[in-house]
C-alpha cells in the first residue's frame, strides 16, 4: 500500500484507503500535486491485483436539453481529457440556441441523495459546480463536502446564462459569499459574475478585472480566475488568475465565432480535470484556456441550431485524429528529453543529406526535431522539411522549424523555435494556431516569463556553455540555467555546448521543469549520427531513471 505526494496540498485533500484518514492541511496556490496508486484488497487479503485509480471529477450542474452547457458540456470535456465524470443534476432546463425556454430544480432533498450516492463510494478527487438553484443546494453541497472531503473544488459561480437568463436566485449571492467561497480552491466567474458578486463593481479594463480577482480572493478561494471574454478587445481574449499574491494574466487568440454557448462551464470542468490528474492550479488553468481555444477554432464554422449563439465541439482533437491521422497529438514536455537540432554546414561538412541526419538522430534515440537551415531558398527547404516531416511522424517524433513560420506553415510542421530578435510568439501563435508547438531562447528570468505570457509551450535556455555555432553567445552556465529554470513556468530545454561529457552535470541542476537537452556538434558534427545519439539518449535515461 503506497501513495506518493509531490508538493503541498490544499486544505481539504484526504485520503481513503485501508488506513486511516489522513488530511492535509491548507496551502498556498499552485500547489496541487497529486499522484495516487491504490491497492485493490479482496475479501480473502490477497494484494496481487493492484488496480490504479482513474482520476475522478464529480459536476453539480444544471442539465441543458441543447447540450451546450451545463452538465453535458462537463461530461464532455472531462471525457475530451480523458477523466471520469459523475453528475448531480441540480436542475433541468429547456434551452436550445435562442434561449433558455424553462427552469426545472430538482428538489433538494433528492440533489442530496444524489451527493451522497456518488461521494459516499465513488472516490472523488474534485468536485466541480455549475448552476445551484437555490441557499439550499449550496448549503447542502458544503454539508456534503465537509462529511466526504475532495481533493480540490473548482467553482464556475453560474447565475446568468450566455443568453442573458436568470438561472439563480439573486439571493445565491450570499450563500456564495459566506458559504461556498470559503471551501473554494478556485472559483471562474465571467465579468458580469465577478460583478454580482462584488455588489456590482464595474469591470471595464485589465486593472479592473485584477482588483476584482483580488476583492473577490478576500471572500475565501484560494484563487480566482476573472474571465474577460466580454471585454472590448480587438485581438487577445485576456483572463486574469490571482493565486493569493500576483496577478497573472492570460491571453488566448479570440476567436471570432459565434459558437461559444457553454464555454464557461467548459473551462471550469477542464481546469477539474487537469486538477484531478494531479496537476498544479495555474498549469491545470492554462490547460484548460487552450482547450477552449482549440475547441472554438475547430467549431467556428459549425452549423447547429438557429439561435444566436450555437455550441462547440468539444472532441475536435479526437475527430482530427480520427479523421486526419498526420496531425500529432499536442505538446509534451517529455519529448524535449534529447532534442536534436540539424546544422546544414555540419551535413555538407560530413556529406549527408538532411533527411538522413534526421532519420539517424531519430533511430538514435531523438525525441524531438528542429531544423535549422541557413543556406537553402525558401522553396528548397521547405521540400526539404516536407520530407522530413513525414519521417518524423512515421516515428511519433515532433518536428519544429526555426524561426521561419513560413516554412513551418507550407510542411505542417508541428511548431516553430524562435529567438529573441525573431518574431513575437504571440504573432506566431496567431499565424500557427493553437495546436502548434512553439519555443523560444532565453537567457534570462524575465525574458522566461515574457515567453510565458505570449503563450509559448517551452524555452530553451543557454548557451549552457561554449559553443562554435553561434558567433558571439554569451554562455550563462549551469548557474544561469538554474537561475532561469527557477523562474520559469514552462518546461526547459537547455542547450549550448552540450555534450556526452557534460549532459548529466546539466540534467542533475535539480530544478524538476529541467526535461532535456538540445544538441548540435554532438550529434551532426560526428560521422556516426545515430550513434552518438543513441550514446547521449543512454546517458539522459540514467539520470531520469534516477530521479
Amino acid at each position: 500500500m503506497s501513495f506518493t505526494l509531490t508538493g503541498s496540498l490544499p486544505h481539504r485533500l484526504s485520503f481513503q484507503f485501508q488506513v486511516p484518514l489522513v488530511t492535509i492541511p491548507k496551502s498556498s496556490c499552485n500547489s496541487i500535486k497529486v499522484m495516487t496508486m491504490a491497492t485493490s484488497i479482496n475479501n480473502d487479503g490477497d494484494t496481487s491485483n493492484p488496480r490504479k485509480n482513474i482520476p475522478h471529477v464529480l459536476t453539480v450542474a444544471g442539465s441543458d436539453s441543447g447540450a451546450g452547457a451545463g452538465i453535458q458540456a462537463d461530461l464532455k470535456a472531462c471525457g475530451a481529457l480523458g477523466v471520469y465524470c459523475s453528475t448531480v443534476i441540480t436542475a433541468v432546463t429547456a434551452q436550445n440556441t435562442i434561449g433558455v425556454q424553462g427552469v426545472h430544480p430538482v428538489p433538494e432533498s433528492f440533489v442530496y441523495e444524489q451527493l451522497t450516492s456518488v461521494l459516499s463510494d465513488m472516490q472523488v478527487d474534485v468536485v466541480k459546480t455549475g448552476m445551484l438553484p437555490s441557499i439550499g443546494v449550496v448549503k447542502l453541497l458544503c454539508q456534503s463536502l465537509k462529511e466526504f472531503p475532495v481533493q480540490a473544488l473548482v467553482v464556475d459561480p453560474v447565475m446568468i446564462s450566455t443568453s442573458g437568463d436568470i438561472l439563480a436566485d439573486p439571493s445565491i449571492l450570499i450563500a456564495f459569499r459566506e458559504e461556498l467561497l470559503p471551501m473554494a480552491d478556485i472559483v471562474t466567474p465571467n465579468l458580469k459574475e465577478a460583478s454580482a458578486l462584488l455588489g456590482g463593481m464595474q469591470l471595464e479594463t485589465i486593472a479592473d478585472m485584477c482588483s476584482a480577482a483580488k476583492s473577490i480572493h478576500k471572500l475565501g478561494p484560494r484563487c480566482v480566475l476573472v474571465k474577460g471574454g466580454d471585454l472590448p478587445a480587438p485581438v487577445d481574449a485576456i483572463d486574469i488568475f490571482f493565486d493569493g499574491e500576483h496577478c497573472h494574466e492570460l491571453r488566448a487568440s479570440r476567436i471570432k465565432t459565434h459558437n461559444t454557448h457553454g464555454t464557461g462551464c467548459t473551462l471550469a470542468s477542464c481546469i477539474a480535470a487537469e486538477l484531478a490528474k494531479g496537476s498544479l492550479m495555474l498549469p491545470a488553468v492554462q490547460v484548460a484556456k487552450h482547450f477552449v481555444e482549440t475547441a472554438l477554432d475547430y467549431s467556428k464554422d459549425i452549423e447547429i441550431g438557429s439561435g444566436p449563439q450555437g455550441p462547440f465541439d468539444h472532441f475536435s482533437k479526437l475527430r482530427r485524429s480520427i479523421y486526419n491521422s498526420s496531425v500529432r497529438r499536442g505538446f509534451d514536455p517529455n519529448d524535449l528529453l534529447l532534442y536534436a537540432i540539424t546544422d546544414s554546414g555540419m551535413n555538407k561538412k560530413w556529406t549527408r543529406s538532411i533527411t538522413d541526419a534526421v532519420k539517424a538522430a531519430i533511430e538514435g534515440g531523438a525525441t524531438i526535431v528542429q531544423l535549422r537551415e541557413k543556406d537553402a531558398d525558401t522553396r528548397e527547404f521547405v521540400e526539404l522539411a516536407k520530407s522530413c516531416v513525414e519521417i518524423c511522424r512515421a516515428h511519433g517524433v515532433p518536428l519544429l522549424i526555426n524561426d521561419r513560420v513560413d516554412v513551418a506553415l507550407a510542411c505542417n510542421a508541428d511548431g516553430v523555435h524562435v529567438g529573441q530578435s525573431d518574431m513575437s510568439p504571440r504573432i506566431v501563435r496567431a499565424l500557427l494556431g493553437s495546436e502548434k508547438i512553439i519555443g523560444v531562447s532565453c537567457k534570462t528570468p524575465e525574458q522566461a516569463l515574457q515567453a510565458w505570457a505570449d503563450g509559448a509551450d517551452y524555452i530553451g535556455c543557454g548557451g549552457v556553455f561554449p559553443t562554435s555555432t553561434k558567433a558571439n553567445n554569451i554562455t550563462i552556465g549551469l548557474s544561469g540555467l538554474k537561475t532561469v529554470c527557477s523562474a520559469s513556468k514552462l518546461p526547459v530545454v537547455a542547450i549550448g555546448g552540450i555534450n556526452n561529457g557534460n549532459a548529466r552535470s546539466v540534467m542533475e541542476i535539480g530544478t524538476p521543469n529541467l526535461r532535456g537537452v538540445a544538441v548540435v556538434s554532438a550529434l551532426f558534427d560526428r560521422e556516426f549520427v545515430s550513434s552518438e545519439t543513441r550514446k547521449l539518449h543512454s546517458v539522459l535515461m540514467d539520470v531520469v531513471s534516477n530521479k
